[in-house]
């Protein structure tokens, strides 16, 4: 019994010593933000003047348009280039399939980057490495280094696409964003027409190299621009800073636990009673070291490690809606080969010239530009009146209802709908989740594009126009299948990601 006893009284002070680490531990954990979305920061791009905000738009729209007009600004010079460069045909489609997908996949990196840096850093790099692409694709002698200086535009210019929807997520609340997106939205789905009509008057006013010149001026403007910036990327509304917070709270929890329990270890050598080392003093030594936590946390700075862009892709694919509305918004990957076996057929068939081929081009951009900004509006009210109907609660999903009419509508029209839903959906993660849907576009618009020509030649335009009327159905229904499973899904693998963080 007296052994008993004595193991007993032993292990009090432990079991003690172990709870008032763990009481430590959470107390220290408990400053992390739970609503990323509405943390509060040090002047909230939110609050700021709507003519500031205007501006800003117009500035990632202009940015944005680089990359539509870099992919088709030359389309109508092709035949010049393969002239002048003697390029085969298959070497002049990599001009265009590996732009696609290099500007699909360098997101992943800038949006990684503008975790660290914040959004103008990034910014500034990108569109200047685009400028340098089109300077030295300009002066190119062979085909071998215009190959590789589209691949640097399109590393260049991919930055805004992930970024830019990023931005205009700092700066409106999620109420607001629909009708943003479309504005935003409509330089990029113009330039792919806007391109093919600057690219046949500047092949037929001076030549090829005139494309990449005024590409090369436009992104030195827009770099100008950009120096004058004013970011708006705030580290408390990114997921990944919280999670680096949370981590280092967490080890600053347990030096204090160890310290305490340290001091507790000396009191009691120096002979004091189990009663007096369990005294308040212990709890004031432990938490002396906590309540300092958030000065020593001021400084947490992000390294690679924390934002490799693997990580966040895996995350926002876990989710299964994610997954589905990717595979529906790789739908507009037919945009890239219509535009560009149209222009094949026009001329070989029709003998359009590159002015011409330009102007039915065209047609389609005015659709895009009408489809984005109209859509646009029709998202934020179909939101709003779902959100009051719900007693002011909001659902991404919501944004999905729009989208049903694009069997009989340009993608651009629903486009603004999978990219407003994928940042709502995915809080605190929306340039990692714009940057993974840019990825998939990529690497599909890639695909696609290498199989146009041959796909072409072998049924004719008639069955591969219907082939993407067939993909354009196939993304309705997963749209409706988002809009029936979606929120189930979401709230679901939240409540898995909250399991698992602990």
């Amino acid at each position: 019994m007296d052994s008993q006893n004595r193991t007993s009284e032993s292990s009090g002070p432990d079991l003690r010593r172990e709870g008032k680490e763990k009481a430590v531990v959470e107390e220290a954990t408990v400053p992390v933000k739970l609503d990323i979305e509405h943390a509060e920061v040090k002047d909230d791009p939110r609050k700021w003047s709507k003519t500031r905000k205007y501006i800003i738009v117009a500035m990632i729209s202009a940015a944005s348009m680089i990359a539509g007009l870099g992919a088709n600004i030359y389309n109508p010079a092709i035949s010049n280039i393969e002239a002048d460069l003697h390029a085969t045909p298959s070497q002049l489609s990599l001009t265009l399939s590996l732009f696609i997908l290099i500007q699909g996949g360098f997101p992943l990196i800038w949006s990684s980057v503008s975790e660290i840096q914040g959004r103008k850093t990034v910014y500034l790099a990108s569109i200047a490495l685009c400028m340098v692409g089109c300077i030295v694709a300009a002066t190119s002698k062979t085909i071998s280094v215009l190959i590789g200086m589209r691949c640097l535009q399109a590393a260049g210019s991919s930055a805004v696409i992930s970024i830019g929807a990023a931005t205009l997520a700092d700066i409106y609340e999620p109420s607001e964003r629909g009708t943003m997106m479309g504005i935003y939205y409509c330089a990029p789905l113009l330039g792919p027409s806007l391109g093919p009509i600057l690219g046949g008057v500047l092949t037929q006013g001076f030549n090829w190299r005139a494309t990449f010149w005024f590409l090369a001026i436009f992104t030195g403007l827009c770099t100008i621009s950009f120096a004058f910036f004013r970011d708006t990327f705030r580290r408390e509304r990114s997921l990944t800073y919280q999670t680096v917070l949370k981590r280092v709270l967490t080890q600053e929890a347990k030096k204090a636990a160890a310290e305490g329990a340290r001091q507790s270890d000396m009191e009691e050598a120096r002979g004091k009673s189990n009663e007096e080392a369990g005294d308040g003093d212990v709890e004031a030594r432990a938490a002396l070291p906590a309540s300092e936590t958030p000065a020593a946390v001021k400084e947490v700075r992000l390294s690679l490690k924390d934002v490799n862009p693997i990580g966040p892709m895996l995350r926002v694919l876990y989710r299964r809606n994610n997954v589905v509305i990717l595979f529906a918004s790789g739908e507009p990957v037919c945009v890239e080969s219509i535009t560009y076996t149209a222009s094949r057929t026009l001329a070989n068939k029709y003998h359009y010239d590159a002015l011409d081929t330009g102007l039915v081009l065209l047609a389609y951009g005015v659709g895009c530009l009408l489809g984005s900004v109209l859509g646009g509006r029709y998202s934020d009210h179909v939101f709003r009146k779902l959100k009051a109907r719900d007693g002011g609660k909001s659902q991404p999903e919501a944004r999905t209802l729009t989208m049903v009419p694009m069997l009989f509508f340009p993608p651009s029209v629903v486009a603004y709908g999978w990219v407003s839903y994928i940042v709502d959906a995915n809080v605190g993660r929306s340039s990692s989740a714009v940057a993974s849907n840019s990825f998939f576009r990529g690497v599909s618009a890639f695909v696609a594009t290498e199989v146009a020509v041959p796909l072409q030649d072998s049924i004719g335009d008639g069955g591969l126009y219907s082939l993407w009327g067939g993909l354009t159905l196939i993304s309705e229904l997963l749209i409706l299948l988002v809009w029936w499973k979606g929120g189930q899904w979401r709230e679901k693998a939240i409540a898995g990601e909250v399991r698992r963080s602990g």
